[in-house]
């Protein structure tokens, strides 16, 4: 990441601006610089910083997950909605409770990647979400067709398969994302490992994301997810 980085700031300050954290993290050897980028428009510099080496990384992996786990039960409510929603094949409530959490969770900067990590970004997001239902098995970039699925769940209470593909919609277009996401689950037959695992029904979502919004689109072979058995 490139960021600005005050190496004057005293303890009374650090709390005043949350990007203060950033020189936190700096001077106290949990990021180190690698090199420095002129800021536009400016004569300040931002120090380019990465994580150095893997003991420090596994820091920040175990604080990011307390952290998301406070933010889960927090908005314990929404995300069962959002459950609910996703095995009864309800795209609308879907759309809506992502982009709800969505709003609350995250910033338009952490979105600023490549296209491949963005994608990543909100895929990390969606299994911490589906971690919540502990009943559903939930697997990430698992081997399916003849590909990869990026998330597949298995419902063992009604024998449900759901196979959710994600793209990050760069241009603003969602709904050229979606299909892309649908198209791509159909041609790669991501439902294959579902299949084999002993699933009957199968819904299919293709989910594009951009910045804080998302669509949601979906494919489902009959019968209906809504004349199931909820779990």
């Amino acid at each position: 990441i490139e960021k600005v980085v005050h190496l004057e700031l005293t303890y009374n300050e650090i709390d005043k601006n949350i990007d203060n954290i950033w020189s936190v993290l700096f001077t106290t050897g949990y990021l180190t610089k690698v090199g420095e980028v002129k800021l536009p428009d400016s004569e300040n510099y931002a120090l380019k910083l990465v994580i150095p080496n893997k003991e420090v990384r596994e820091v920040f992996i175990l604080q990011i997950q307390e952290w998301f786990k406070e933010v889960v039960a927090k908005d314990n409510d929404e995300i069962r909605v959002l459950s609910k929603a996703i095995l009864e094949a309800d795209t609308e409530k879907i759309q809506r409770q992502l982009n709800i959490i969505m709003d609350r969770m995250i910033s338009i900067l952490d979105t600023k990647a490549r296209d491949r990590q963005k994608e990543n970004f909100y895929h990390g997001i969606l299994l911490g979400l589906l971690g919540y239902k502990s009943n559903w098995l939930i697997k990430s970039n698992a081997e399916s067709g003849i590909g990869y699925s990026d998330i597949l769940v298995e419902v063992p209470t009604n024998r449900t398969g759901i196979v959710i593909e994600l793209k990050y919609a760069e241009d603003g277009d969602l709904d050229a994302a979606c299909d892309k996401a649908l198209k791509q689950i159909e041609e790669k037959d991501y439902v294959a490992k579902l299949k084999q695992d002993g699933m009957d029904n199968f819904i299919k979502y293709g989910i594009a994301c951009f910045k804080k919004v998302c669509k949601v689109c979906l494919l489902y072979t009959s019968p209906s997810p809504r004349d199931r058995t909820r779990s």
